[in-house]
């Protein structure tokens, strides 16, 4: 057994079996990095919370079993940050936390065909690394109304991976304050360099939206992505204006080459 079975197995066996979901077990599943299994619902007497809670009794030390509803204090948030709307109840989501970030996983079989046999398989397949995560995303949008450019999980990879373009993208949070400030800004700053044809000056809801790999932990977070580099280089420098135009003119190979084609003609 590796130490990270015998470490979880450890936290398995010093919580609830059925964890209701509270700020109490906030260290232990995300301090502590334990990954959970997490029954969204508001009725706890269906027959797939009864066979939920069978599981949680007979895969105890694998993963935390855990319940919570959608929209009260701190379960509306927990269900915000995995990506579960009330519409969506009754659901299934397997969390993982980890140093990179936490990964997600979306049980998408019939929950009402649920049994336990078939629960401790995707958990099974969990621990094995079979299953893929799920990423919240937004439609793409079917067009895109100003200068700058809305992406979505959908087409990050296509946006922002482009190695014919340099991207500079704003991931921001639609109540956060800064990033209010900042989108006027950004908009101007989008339509300064609109004319040139291979940089793109982008925004992400990142409330909404996830890429694999790309952990948002503060906003607004400012990323460039040149055609060189696509691992990205995090934005430090000022944030009004002319900052944002001085950091383009010196570090984008599409502003220098648009630059140099206007000085020649």
């Amino acid at each position: 057994m590796a130490v990270s079975d015998i470490l979880a197995f450890a936290t398995g066996n010093s919580v609830p079996t059925l964890i209701t979901f509270s700020e109490d077990y906030i260290d232990p599943i995300f301090g502590k990095r334990n990954p959970a299994l997490m029954l969204f619902t508001t009725d706890l007497d269906a027959e797939y919370a009864k066979v939920f809670a069978e599981a949680a009794k007979a895969f105890k030390g694998k993963v935390l079993f855990v319940t919570s509803g959608a929209t009260d204090g701190i379960q509306a948030k927990l269900a915000e940050f995995v990506g579960v709307s009330k519409d969506m109840l009754p659901t299934l989501r397997l969390i993982e936390p980890t140093d990179a970030g936490i990964k997600k996983f979306r049980y998408d079989n019939d929950i009402n065909a649920l049994n336990v046999e078939a629960l401790g398989a995707w958990v099974d397949d969990f621990k094995a690394g079979k299953l893929s995560p799920f990423l919240k995303s937004e439609d793409v949008p079917e067009v895109q109304d100003g200068p700058v450019q809305v992406i979505v999980g959908k087409n990050f990879d296509q946006v922002v991976m482009d190695s014919s373009k340099d991207v500079l993208v704003k991931y921001y949070a639609p109540w956060c304050g800064h990033c209010k400030k900042l989108a006027p800004i950004w908009e101007e700053l989008a339509q300064h360099f609109a004319d040139v044809n291979d940089l793109v000056i982008a925004k992400f809801d990142a409330t909404v939206n996830e890429v694999d790999g790309v952990d948002i932990r503060s906003y607004p977070t400012l990323i460039y992505y040149p055609k060189d580099n696509k691992a990205g280089i995090s934005y430090s420098e000022g944030r009004e204006l002319d900052d944002f135009k001085a950091y383009l003119n010196e570090n984008s190979a599409a502003v220098k080459a648009h630059s140099e084609q206007h000085t020649e003609l």
